[in-house]
């Protein structure tokens, strides 16, 4: 299980940004400073929509201290590219459609929406890593509903750039 203090788990996967979508490496990314892994169960869902807004909107204080954020779920790019368009989301979404982030990271949701035929998702978390990769943070959902306490989250990340 990924966890705070242990080396975050490398992975490849499709990144949808404001350029295209292209295959990156994790493990690219670190070095320069704290990176921020917001992980979500679906696109369009409420939830979902209200959280990755809400990382829009902070998106400057992140900046500010040199910080990456990038969303995570098991949507396809395709999904995504449209999720990110229509929320006009400024930060890059991660296509975990294989779902082997979510495995690496132990964050497979089997259950709170089987009812509506969805497993495998990710559970609703959120990993603060350091720019040697190493995991700093992690919040992880009790329920598919309940969103992180972002001012927390922002106090990990400028806690990394002091």
């Amino acid at each position: 299980m990924a966890s705070t203090g242990n080396q975050a788990p490398d992975f490849t996967a499709p990144l949808v940004s404001d350029d295209d979508t292209v295959a990156t490496t994790f493990s690219d990314h670190l070095g320069s400073g704290p990176v921020v892994l917001a992980f979500f169960p679906a696109a369009f869902s409420t939830t979902c929509t209200e959280e990755v807004c809400t990382f829009r909107d902070q998106l400057a204080r992140f900046n500010d201290v040199g910080a990456t954020v990038f969303g995570v779920s098991t949507d396809t790019s395709y999904a995504l590219e449209r999720f990110r368009e229509e929320n006009g989301l400024t930060f890059g979404l991660l296509s975990d459609n294989d779902g082997s982030i979510i495995e690496a990271y132990d964050l497979v949701d089997d259950h709170s929406f089987a009812d509506k035929g969805l497993t495998g998702v990710a559970t609703r978390s959120v990993f603060v890593v350091d720019a040697a990769g190493t995991i700093q943070y992690v919040w992880i959902a009790d329920n598919p509903g309940q969103e992180p306490d972002y001012e927390v989250v922002v106090e990990a990340v400028e806690s990394l750039a002091n």
